[in-house]
């Protein structure tokens, strides 16, 4: 059973240009102005954009970021998603933050074939989408396009917290606010989804919690909700589906 854990949850949703000096202190900034036990989501590869023709710069630059990320976090969880050269191959890597270090990673899987993703990036390995724990909480990442694919969330199954860092096209808006709220529903979780603000984006950053109530607003950076775990277990004793 879940230990009683309150902690607050933030999403965000910024423009990401291409100075990658000037996200990086836009991300800093907005995680400073959340408190202590929050746990922070942030768009996917916000830091750079997907930066097609500058790879091996944007791969150089997240070191650097990871260091500064590192010393911003205090006792905050802090989850996005960076483009790193593994091997000689680029990767869109989930990168999870806490206690001084990166927790855990994960490589995205399903690359979006409209955004010509799997023409720059090399795909990850499906068996590595896991959940992991933090403080009693089990959490599980999925990339953007990944919130698409259903087998996956099943893979998520008794996750207290997903969350979503995405860069998802605004045509889609509608579709990624409705996949959001039906993982919660579905899995009877928090789900914190994190989504750009950039003009062809859908910016549909929120916090849904396992009732399904969605906390969203187009217009913020920084968007704040709560991850209290009482709602989880009163959910699943309230609609008892299997999940533990």
């Amino acid at each position: 059973m879940l230990k009683n854990i309150n902690r607050n949850l933030n999403v965000l949703q910024f423009i990401s240009n291409s100075d990658f000096s000037v996200n990086l202190e836009k991300l800093l900034s907005l995680i400073d102005k959340t408190s202590e036990n929050s746990i922070v989501v942030a768009p996917e590869v916000c830091l750079t954009g997907f930066a097609y023709d500058r790879f091996d710069e944007a791969a150089k630059f997240s070191s650097v970021a990871t260091k500064r990320i590192l010393n911003h976090l205090g006792k905050r969880i802090v989850i996005l998603t960076m483009i790193e050269k593994i091997e000689g191959k680029f990767y869109n890597v989930a990168k999870v933050f806490y206690n001084g270090a990166v927790l855990y990673e994960q490589k995205k899987v399903h690359l979006f074939v409209i955004g010509d993703e799997r023409k720059y990036f090399s795909a990850g390995d499906e068996s590595d989408i896991t959940l992991f724990e933090i403080e009693g909480i089990k959490i599980g990442v999925l990339i953007c396009f990944e919130l698409r694919f259903k087998y996956l969330w099943s893979r998520l199954e008794g996750a207290d917290l997903i969350t979503v860092p995405a860069m998802w096209g605004k045509p889609r808006a509608e579709q990624f606010a409705a996949l959001s709220k039906a993982l919660a529903i579905m899995n009877q979780c928090y789900v914190a989804a994190a989504d750009s603000a950039n003009d062809d984006m859908a910016s549909k950053s929120a916090v849904i919690d396992p009732f399904g109530e969605v906390l969203l607003d187009d217009s913020l950076e920084l968007i704040e909700g709560s991850f209290l775990s009482e709602q989880i277990e009163k959910m699943r004793r309230y609609v008892n589906v299997g999940l533990s």
